[in-house]
């Protein structure tokens, strides 16, 4: 059985490397942090030395790695992923990265017969690690058939959306949705409690109507307990943001909400909290407010 190859070993990355080797997935990975690869190697992965290593030993690849200028030089640089593949490969890019990224890699490996899937992924680091992660994914129906077996292993569901660039292009769809149900919370949140209220009974007055979400039962439980540990980081979530404002001004289409968001996690960052998780944008609103949302 040939190798599955997985590149970058980060809070979303490991464990979803550790899952496939745990359903008992030959795996070969590479990350510069020797010592999450030390972890994989510990529960039965091998090391790859370098991405053109992985291109000549796996005819599946995953990639999740920080940005798309990453994720070109891994796969098209020197010593990368395309110098060691055969026709057929399929590499699987989980980053979250633009379309305009995505076709540039889907244009190269199509001239040499392999295939590209863009999948990012939706869940966070918690449902990396329980398997339950959703891919929304863009390419080939015939790639995506052979990589399925490994959705159902590190996720609950994985959707083909469209032909290549389409799984980015609704992921920063989702990341728009998700951000801004964030901050139109937060903003709640923060006028609630300056006017007194506990903002854990605000949390359960609402959580069954209209206004309760995925989003809103995730993040007050932290928040209350000004928990920001990151799940999801505010600075990749900008990152996420930049992208989604790229894309948008490419295809002519205005998202003043994206872009006001875009203002104030590039003001979180500056102040020191670009690694919290992104439910810490509450602390934009509570700073100019004056009152922190907390429990009673």
């Amino acid at each position: 059985m040939k190798k599955v190859g997985f590149i970058g070993l980060g809070i979303m990355g490991k464990p979803m490397a550790i899952n496939l080797v745990k359903a008992g997935i030959p795996l070969m990975v590479l990350d510069l942090n020797k010592e999450a690869v030390k972890e994989l190697l510990d529960l039965g992965a091998v090391a790859a030395n370098s991405p053109k290593d992985i291109g000549e030993n796996c005819d599946v690849i995953f990639t999740i790695l920080p940005n798309g200028k990453i994720v070109e030089n891994v796969v098209l640089g020197t010593n990368g992923i395309v110098e060691g593949i055969k026709s057929g490969t399929v590499i699987v890019d989980m980053s979250s990265v633009s379309p305009v990224e995505t076709e540039v890699l889907n244009k190269k490996l199509t001239e040499i017969e392999c295939f590209i899937l863009d999948a990012p992924v939706s869940g966070g680091e918690p449902k990396a690690v329980t398997g339950e992660l959703a891919f929304m994914v863009g390419g080939e129906q015939e790639a995506f058939d052979k990589v399925m077996p490994y959705f159902d292993i590190m996720g609950s569901s994985a959707l083909l959306v469209g032909k290549s660039g389409c799984g980015s292009t609704v992921k920063l769809a989702n990341q728009i949705i998700v951000n801004l149900n964030i901050a139109a919370m937060s903003e709640g949140l923060v006028l609630a409690a300056k006017a007194g209220v506990d903002p854990e009974k605000l949390f359960h007055a609402i959580k069954g109507g209209l206004a309760g979400s995925a989003v809103l039962n995730a993040k007050v439980p932290l928040i209350v307990e000004r928990n920001f540990v990151a799940g999801g980081r505010i600075d990749i979530n900008m990152k996420d943001m930049t992208n989604v404002m790229a894309t948008a001004h490419a295809l002519d289409v205005p998202l003043p909400l994206s872009s006001n968001l875009l203002e104030i996690m590039h003001a979180l960052n500056a102040d020191g909290k670009g690694t919290d998780d992104h439910g810490g944008i509450v602390q934009y609103f509570e700073k100019l407010a004056g009152i922190e949302v907390k429990r009673v």
